[in-house]
C-alpha cells in the first residue's frame, strides 16, 4: 500500500498519522522494495545460469554427470535429523573436497569443474541452487519432463558441515531391495519414488575405474560423446525416456548394464508394479519422475526467501 494512501486514510479518519509511524511505514516499504529488487536480481542470475548450463550441455554432452551432481548433493538427507545442516541434503556441501572424496562421489569433481565458471559468473547463485539447477536442466534438455523447481537454497559455509560418508546408495548390496528402502526411506521417499528416480539411469554410463561396475567400453560407448568408455544402461544414453525400464525388463543386450539395484525393480513385488507401468507408459513415468526429482531436490534445503522462488 502506497504511503500517500496511508496518509490520506489517516487524515480522512480524523487522526493524523504520527511522524514516527509514518517513518516506520516508509522504512517497511523500503525494505519490501529492496527485498523485491533482490529477488528480481536473484531470478535474473538464475535464469542466466540456466542458459549457460544449456550451452554447456550442448558443448560437452555432460547431462549424466550433472544429474548425478544434483542427486548426490541432495541424497545425503536424513529425515530423522531436524537440525540444519546436520540433516544433510541439497545445501551445496558437495563442493568441499572431503565430501567429493566419498567413494560414492567418485568422478564428481569433474562435474564441479564443468560448472565452476558458471558459478563464478553468477556469484549470487549458491552452489546448492546451481547443483539442482544443472541437474534439472540436464534432464529437461535430454528430452525429459519439465521439473517444477524452486530456488533460493542456502549454502553451508564450511567443510565441517558436510554429512558423514555412507548415506548414498550402493550399486551392489547383498540385499538390493532392502538397501534401496533403507537409503530412500531415510530421505522420506517411498517405493514409487524409488522406482521413478531409478529411471534416470536412462542417462549415462558406469565406469569400472570409478564404481567397480560395468565394462570398460561397449559398442554404445566406445566413441563417446565425451571421453569414450564405460557401460551404459541404454543404447541412447544421452536421451531421457523410459527405455531404461524396457531394457532392464528384457535384458536381451549384454552390452547394456543391469546392476543388482536395477534388476530388483522387476523382482520385488512392490517395485515391480511401478517398473512394469513405466516400461509401458512413458507419460506416467515422466509425470512421476518430475514430481520425485523436484521432491529430492528440496530435501534438507533451507530457502531464502522461505518459500523459494520460481523461474517460470
Amino acid at each position: 500500500m502506497a504511503v500517500h494512501h496511508l496518509l490520506r486514510r489517516g487524515i480522512s479518519g480524523g487522526s493524523p498519522l504520527h511522524p514516527l509511524r509514518g517513518l516506520l511505514v516508509s522504512q517497511e516499504l523500503g525494505r519490501r522494495q529492496a527485498s523485491s529488487a533482490a529477488a528480481g536480481d536473484a531470478v535474473a542470475e538464475l535464469r542466466g545460469a540456466r542458459e549457460d548450463v544449456k550451452q554447456l550441455l550442448k558443448e560437452k554432452s555432460c547431462h549424466p554427470i550433472l544429474v548425478r551432481l544434483g542427486w548426490h548433493d541432495a541424497g545425503t538427507y536424513d529425515k530423522n535429523i531436524n537440525e540444519w545442516p546436520k540433516c544433510g541434503g541439497a545445501n551445496g556441501s558437495l563442493r568441499f573436497e572431503i565430501e567429493l572424496k566419498h567413494s560414492a562421489n567418485a568422478g564428481l569433481v569433474n562435474a564441479l569443474k564443468l560448472i565452476q565458471a558458471i558459478k563464478d559468473k553468477y556469484a549470487g547463485v549458491t552452489y546448492a541452487d546451481l547443483f539442482q539447477l544443472a541437474s534439472a536442466t540436464a534432464v529437461e534438455e535430454a528430452g525429459g519432463p519439465k521439473i517444477p523447481m524452486i530456488y533460493g537454497r542456502v549454502d553451508v559455509s564450511a567443510p565441517e558441515q558436510c554429512p558423514p560418508e555412507g548415506r548414498l546408495p550402493a550399486a551392489g548390496p547383498s540385499s538390493p531391495a532392502e538397501h534401496l528402502r533403507e537409503v530412500f526411506y531415510r530421505m522420506g521417499l517411498n517405493d514409487k519414488e524409488i522406482v521413478a528416480l531409478s529411471g534416470a539411469h536412462t542417462l549415462g554410463r558406469s565406469r569400472p575405474e570409478r564404481s567397480g561396475w560395468g565394462k570398460p567400453e561397449t559398442k554404445y560407448t566406445k566413441n563417446g560423446p565425451g571421453a569414450p568408455g564405460g557401460q551404459s544402461w541404454t543404447s541412447q544414453w544421452l536421451k531421457f525416456d523410459n527405455s531404461y525400464f524396457k531394457d532392464v525388463k528384457e535384458r536381451r543386450d549384454e552390452d547394456l548394464l543391469v546392476l543388482p539395484t536395477d534388476a530388483v525393480l522387476f523382482e520385488d513385488s512392490s517395485f515391480k508394479i511401478y517398473a512394469e507401468k513405466y516400461a509401458e507408459d512413458q507419460d506416467t513415468f515422466f509425470e512421476d519422475y518430475a514430481e520425485a526429482h523436484a521432491k529430492l531436490s528440496n530435501l534438507g534445503s533451507k530457502f531464502d526467501p522461505p518459500k523459494g522462488v520460481s523461474l517460470d
